[in-house]
């Protein structure tokens, strides 16, 4: 992947040289329908000229909060004329983002510092969409607390990236060893770990949402014994346990900067949407290609999805990035990022 960033970023800085902020295919995609649909935009928003933009998203709890923006740029009710595509994974949309192909991106929260440092600031951040989504689940109810994961094997995915440095941190703080106290089966993917749960009456694992949401589905008596963003959270070390972001391209916000306000006042409402409107919201995700609605239904309140911009975002980022490069600066791009990495907008 490094490579395949390396050799779009020597294309894309030979075209031009990207500076600070402020101065299109997979699964499913979704347009508005014409430069003429400003005019159903609020009135906070109605004055400002649409722009074409285009944005990528994954299937899961960073792209949900979005559905409603989605579904009023199909109606031709929004700011911007938005192009909105879902994939699978965080490879199809990086290189596509770094080419200029997509010009926003829900993206994992690390991968933002990883883009940022990959392409000399060429891609900056815009906000935090998703706190954290890992749980700590079981059949039984002999985990009431961190402290009773001592002994224990717990079934995983994620060695190597996030999961498993934010896993080890918190074990940390919280007086275990991760490499002695406990033992971790890392798995390829959350069906493997399912799997697990569903054969075994004394397994523990360490899921994402919408999996634990999945599991649950399949897995009779399964229950979450430990939320590891309220366990972050508890350890008030002023950084808050984070899963997705949205990026934009700097060159794209600094030729758009108006309309990218505008983007961010619809994409606020958005999220605030989604978490006040569940039912509604699931089937639109649904609707969109996320998930099913049955399962977001049921996983929309315990995703975290949230807004957080500003202050807010680079105190609650720069802490994240910290513990994550403390653990291995390559989950970060090698380098915590700079001052310019926040794109402060409107």
């Amino acid at each position: 992947m490094k490579k395949l960033i390396a050799l779009v970023l020597s294309l894309a800085l030979a075209a031009s040289a990207l500076a600070g902020c402020g101065g299109q295919n997979s699964s499913s995609a979704v347009s508005s329908a014409s430069p003429d649909s400003a005019s159903a935009a609020p009135s906070s928003t109605a004055a400002v000229e649409p722009a074409d933009i285009r944005i990528a998203g994954l299937k899961g709890p960073t792209s949900m909060g979005m559905v409603k923006l989605m579904e009023d740029a199909e109606n031709g009710e929004a700011a911007n004329n938005y192009t909105f595509t879902i994939a699978g994974s965080a490879d199809e949309v990086t290189p596509k983002l770094i080419q200029g192909e997509y010009d926003i991106a829900a993206v994992p929260a690390n991968l933002a510092s990883v883009l940022y440092n990959n392409t000399e600031g060429a891609v900056k951040l815009l906000a935090i969409n998703t706190l954290g989504v890992i749980y700590i689940v079981e059949k039984g109810d002999s985990v009431q607390s961190l402290a009773d994961l001592a002994g224990k094997t717990i079934y995983a995915t994620g060695k190597g990236s996030t999961p498993e440095y934010a896993f080890n941190y918190i074990l940390s703080e919280n007086g275990l060893d991760p490499a002695t106290d406990v033992t971790v089966e890392w798995k390829t993917e959350p069906t493997e770990v399912v799997q697990v749960l569903a054969q075994s009456d004394n397994a523990v694992a360490m899921l994402p949402q919408p999996y634990v949401t999945v599991a649950q589905t399949q897995v009779e008596g399964l229950r979450v014994a430990v939320d590891l963003n309220q366990a972050w959270s508890d350890l008030d070390n002023g950084s808050l346990f984070l899963t997705g972001v949205l990026v934009v391209r700097s060159e794209f916000a600094e030729q758009y900067p108006e309309q990218l306000a505008a983007f961010l006042k619809e994409y606020q409402a958005s999220t605030e949407w989604v978490n006040a409107n569940v039912a509604d919201a699931a089937q639109l995700v649904e609707k969109f290609d996320i998930v099913a609605a049955a399962v977001a239904e049921k996983a929309i309140p315990y995703c975290n999805i949230t807004y957080l911009a500003g202050d807010e975002m680079k105190t609650a980022m720069d802490g994240y990035l910290k513990v994550l490069y403390d653990q291995e600066p390559k989950s970060v791009g090698g380098a915590l990022p700079g001052e310019d990495f926040y794109c402060n907008v409107g």
